[in-house]
């Protein structure tokens, strides 16, 4: 709990009290009578009054802020809304009607959401405050200073403070799940691998991680050390083998996306990509450019997902560089035979020289294509996709997802 700390301020109606104050004493010293000294006595009354609003007790306010819908790992989903409480506690004995509370929420763009309402305390000074966000974008949050304000019961003399209750929390983006993506698997299978459901739960001696320890599991998988730090049972996860390779590739150019709403569509998908890859024991890599270069070797493992999934957090869409230059400095680190998978809105002629590039390096490239309202070009495009021997997927909206991976395509 944190207190606040008040912000004392002189005005005009500090020096129209004084002066009302000498200027009865002076009616009583010079007039006398009843009527000077009923008057001197009020306002004397009422000037104590207001010059004990200085030490009303708001400057020493505790207060608790609650986040009330939030999970235990202090995750948020995109578009979901965020409930809060305050619970404030003023110490004291000064009549205090109201108190106006303004709460500000922090995004890491430097978006600021604020909060207005009054409470009124009750006969223990103590009030409590409700409020809920609007949807949430993706990204980091953080609470900012509380501003409390109060007023003495004629409205001259306000007393502010900012009470200091830091809380942040993230927003990840918004997923869905997938049940199947039947042209990936079919892709694999007509490789000349093996099956890929066979390789791809295949372990290799790598170790990844530690996780749970599994009935079943054997002596030789024990994890010692992990087991006598935590007082658990801890069996060590090995890396999977999965051939051939998988890559999200996720178009960061800022002129590609036409408003956020379309590139938080994309970053929504490949999200749901890498939900999908860790639910199967498939190894996804991630290519993303923008700002900043990441990439993640297609690799299987929670530590992997995680790693994945914090940077779905904070990507923004702030590249600069076209897509087909981002590929060619990655292209190196792919073995023939990868399967690559494009997330972009672009399409069309602009794509077609990166597809062909792709197919003379052996790789398997596949359009995770994010269209809008061009009916017209998106069929035509799909079967101009087919005719080449490429896997193709017009997605308008995260709900299209999982019937599109599910069998239609172009």
């Amino acid at each position: 709990m944190q207190k606040l700390t008040e912000i004392p301020r002189l005005s005009k109606q500090f020096w129209a009290v004084l002066i009302s104050l000498f200027g009865s004493l002076g009616f009583l010293l010079f007039q006398g009578g009843k009527l000077a000294l009923m008057l001197f006595v009020i306002i004397l009354i009422l000037s104590i009054y207001l010059l004990l609003g200085q030490w009303s007790g708001i400057k020493r306010t505790q207060g608790v802020r609650q986040l009330q819908n939030m999970e235990h790992s202090g995750l948020l989903e995109a578009g979901t809304t965020l409930a809060v409480s305050i619970r404030l506690q003023i110490p004291g004995f000064w009549p205090m009607p109201y108190v106006f509370v303004k709460d500000r929420l922090f995004h890491k763009n430097g978006r600021e959401l604020v909060f207005e309402t009054t409470i009124v305390p009750d006969w223990r000074r103590r009030g409590d405050l409700e409020f809920r966000t609007p949807p949430l974008r993706r990204g980091a949050y953080s609470f900012g200073a509380t501003e409390c304000v109060t007023e003495d019961i004629f409205g001259l003399f306000e007393h502010s403070g900012m009470l200091e209750l830091p809380h942040s929390f993230v927003v990840v983006p918004q997923t869905i799940p997938i049940r199947d993506w039947h042209q990936f698997h079919q892709m694999m299978k007509g490789t000349n691998h093996h099956s890929s459901t066979t390789r791809a739960t295949r372990e290799t001696t790598q170790i990844n991680g530690v996780r749970e320890y599994m009935y079943g599991d054997r002596l030789s998988r024990i994890h010692w050390n992990a087991t006598a730090k935590t007082g658990t049972w801890k069996s060590k996860e090995f890396e999977r083998e999965s051939l051939p390779k998988s890559y999200l590739v996720l178009d960061r150019q800022s002129s590609a996306f036409k408003d956020a709403e379309q590139f938080e569509l994309a970053v929504s998908i490949a999200a749901s990509l890498s939900q999908y890859g860790i639910s199967r024991n498939l190894a996804l890599g991630l290519i993303s450019t923008g700002s900043d270069d990441v990439y993640f070797e297609p690799r299987n493992g929670q530590n992997q997902f995680k790693a994945v999934q914090q940077h779905f957090i904070h990507v923004e869409a702030d590249g600069v560089h076209p897509l087909r230059q981002v590929l060619r400095e990655k292209a190196q680190n792919m073995v023939p035979g990868s399967f690559v998978v494009l997330i972009t809105p672009h399409y069309g002629e602009q794509l077609l020289p990166i597809f062909s590039w792709l197919k003379q390096l052996q790789l398997n490239p596949c359009h995770l294509w994010i269209s809008t309202d061009l009916e017209a070009d998106k069929d035509m495009w799909l079967r101009q996709l087919h005719s080449l021997g490429i896997t193709g997927y017009a997605v308008g909206s995260l709900q299209e997802l999982p019937a599109a991976l599910g069998g239609r395509s172009g």
